[in-house]
């Protein structure tokens, strides 16, 4: 059978009605309150009714310093030399009109009950009284323990939805000050600061720091009580009441926060490598000086802190190297040229670039349709993300489906492992479908699917996945002539075509020839490590004479090509150097080499396949522009051995 022990004084409770009432009374208040301050309000009254005291006090001090915790009756100056002499000695004291008990045995807090004028005390011996005292510290510290409890697991609520938050919050300024704001609130005090140390430059960054420009501290590693912390990696409390302490406290700083300091709990910040990279601080315990169970607390609250300062580190260091990327990418990213269709072109892509419309772009093989789709990438919000590009030329159509939305393990034979698409892989990006006029039927169907729904499903898959991916897509076809030959879809068309972007062909951009030939020999220069070259005078007026059937792809090609091969003691490009300009074609280079029929004839061969390009394959456009009848076009087609698609 379990034994249950006795209280103290359960024989006196047993013979006296009136303690026995008065137990009662007190535990029943102990057993309710979980606030000592609400509690003493009602023991303390109950306790000088008891010993019939004019005034009760429970009275905490050391070092010549005390205050009264709570009080009962009229209000009196307290002894301060009986005080110390009761603390000092352990045991109570009887002197005059004053009686003086040390709350408990070990009195570890400096805890005493102080009675005025009691003439319960002043006529009566009795030792049964003393009960009254080890109740009251019972009841006490069982109040203490209930608030202690409710306060642990109020902060670690507390603690776990902060922490909760900060994992959403990817800035680090905003992060320390929540950190600041959280430690403020639950160690009651005035201020908190967050110091992370810069071994490099041995400088504490403190922040928040109120009263300081920029929000922001920075002080030697070696300052103060924040210096020792770092060093030293262990925690360190400052009493408002220890003269000692308080000298170990940098006034320079409270001067340059407008702030003065009077208690202070500052424990180091640890990261999950176990360096030690920063200190937890906080200022001015609202009620007395900090405890250990404050320690404790601001120990916990930084162990979490230092995960998500570390991780919001790793963050900001990531998205400042993708900012960087991003802003190398777009200065690399120019379309160079002032004449007025390139100025148009320039001006309308600003205007699209940061909205989620969907951008056809149509130009001849080498005007700079990718170019344009990185400007409009690198202009917009999702200029961080991915950008990827797809040349559905060269995806055969039994691939093209799972090289855009991915495959399953074991869809098909070759389907060794799970392999996202570029959907997926250019989530809250841009994908950019190049040549999507040689996209087949059925991938058109497919892709439809995809731009209408905003859902994705993986081959061989059955889970939808939602996608947010911005498309452009380009083309050298006449997208409306594929519509009218059914080879392309007229739904897929209208839903591409939402914005239209035509880039013209070099040759109708005038001196915009000279501007990217000086870029771009600019540039190739630079890499071969040479001084650019300039272009003589007879070269620029050959660089305008001539055709640029491959656009600016083909005159990017041959600057490169100068910039390369022409001997390094070279300082200027003349046309000799430019033999070589012309683009080969099928009936091959026009040279000196030949006969003035020949030449004529193999002239008029490209100079006529070269308007056929630039109008798209119109056939009527293009005899408009050669100044002739379609069908005399037709004819002179036939009669220089080229082929004419048409009787």
């Amino acid at each position: 059978m379990q034994k249950i022990s006795k209280s103290p004084g359960f024989d006196v409770v047993s013979s006296n009605p009136a303690l026995a009432s008065f137990a009662s009374q007190l535990f029943f208040w102990a057993a309710t309150e979980s606030d000592s301050a609400a509690f003493l309000s009602h023991a303390l009254p109950l306790i000088s009714q008891t010993i019939e005291s004019e005034y009760l006090a429970l009275v905490q001090g050391s070092r010549g310093r005390w205050k009264a915790i709570a009080s009962a009756g009229q209000l009196r100056p307290l002894p301060i030399e009986l005080l110390s002499e009761s603390l000092d000695s352990g045991q109570a004291v009887a002197r005059g009109d004053w009686n003086l008990s040390p709350l408990s045995p070990q009195n570890d807090n400096g805890e005493l009950l102080v009675a005025y004028r009691s003439r319960k005390l002043a006529s009566e011996r009795d030792q049964k009284l003393s009960i009254v005292l080890q109740w009251l510290a019972i009841a006490l510290e069982q109040v203490r323990a209930r608030h202690r409890d409710k306060q642990q697991i109020a902060r670690q609520s507390a603690l776990l939805d902060i922490a909760a938050g900060w994992t959403r919050t990817l800035k680090m300024d905003k992060l320390l000050s929540q950190l600041a704001e959280t430690a403020t609130r639950l160690l009651e005090s005035e201020r908190s600061s967050i110091f992370l140390w810069d071994r490099t430059t041995r400088t504490l960054v403190g922040r928040p720091a109120l009263g300081v420009d920029g929000d922001e501290l920075r002080i030697a590693d070696d300052t103060g009580i924040v210096g020792q912390v770092v060093h030293s990696g262990q925690p360190r409390r400052v009493d408002a009441d220890v003269t000692a302490d308080q000298q170990e406290i940098d006034r320079s700083v409270d001067q340059r926060l407008k702030f003065q300091t009077r208690s202070l709990l500052c424990v180091p910040l640890v990261g999950k490598s176990g360096e030690l990279f920063g200190a937890f601080e906080v200022m001015n315990k609202i009620d007395g000086s900090f405890t250990e169970e404050d320690e404790r607390a601001l120990i916990e609250l930084a162990a979490h802190a230092a995960v998500v300062l570390e991780a919001t580190d790793e963050w900001e260091q990531l998205a400042a190297a993708r900012r960087q990327i991003a802003d190398q990418a777009e200065q690399g990213v120019q379309l160079i040229g002032e004449s007025p269709a390139i100025k148009a072109l320039r001006s309308a892509t600003d205007r699209i670039a940061n909205t989620d419309l969907a951008v056809l772009i149509l130009g001849q093989n080498g005007t700079g349709k990718e170019v344009v789709a990185q400007m409009i990438h690198y202009r917009s919000r999702r200029r961080q993300d991915p950008l990827l590009a797809v040349n559905c030329a060269a995806i055969p159509e039994t691939l093209l489906e799972s090289e855009l939305f991915g495959h399953e393990k074991g869809a098909f034979t070759d389907a060794r492992e799970m392999r996202r698409g570029k959907f997926e892989l250019a989530a809250r990006g841009t994908l950019f479908l190049d040549e999507i006029g040689d996209m087949s039927l059925g991938g058109q169907a497919k892709l439809l699917r995809v731009l209408e729904e905003k859902i994705i499903v993986r081959v061989g898959g059955s889970t939808p996945i939602p996608t947010n991916t911005r498309v452009l897509a380009a083309t050298n076809q006449n997208l409306g002539e594929l519509v009218r030959s059914r080879r392309f879809r007229e739904d897929l068309y209208f839903r591409l075509n939402v914005v239209t972007l035509e880039l013209p062909p070099l040759c109708e951009r005038g001196e915009d020839v000279l501007l990217l030939a000086e870029h771009f020999l600019r540039a190739f220069s630079a890499r071969a490590r040479r001084r650019a070259p300039k272009l003589t005078a007879p070269a620029r007026k050959r660089l305008l004479a001539h055709a640029w059937p491959g656009n600016v792809r083909e005159l990017r090609n041959m600057m490169e090509r100068l910039a390369y091969l022409a001997p390094e003691e070279q300082d200027k490009i003349d046309t000799a150097d430019l033999a070589f300009i012309m683009s080969p074609d099928a009936a091959g280079p026009l040279t000196l080499d030949l006969p003035l029929a020949d030449a004529t004839h193999q002239f008029q061969r490209q100079y006529i396949q070269r308007r056929i390009e630039r109008t798209r394959g119109n056939m009527t456009d293009a005899a408009e522009q050669l100044g002739l009848h379609r069908s005399n076009l037709y004819r002179k087609m036939r009669q220089l051995g080229m082929d004419a698609g048409e009787p």
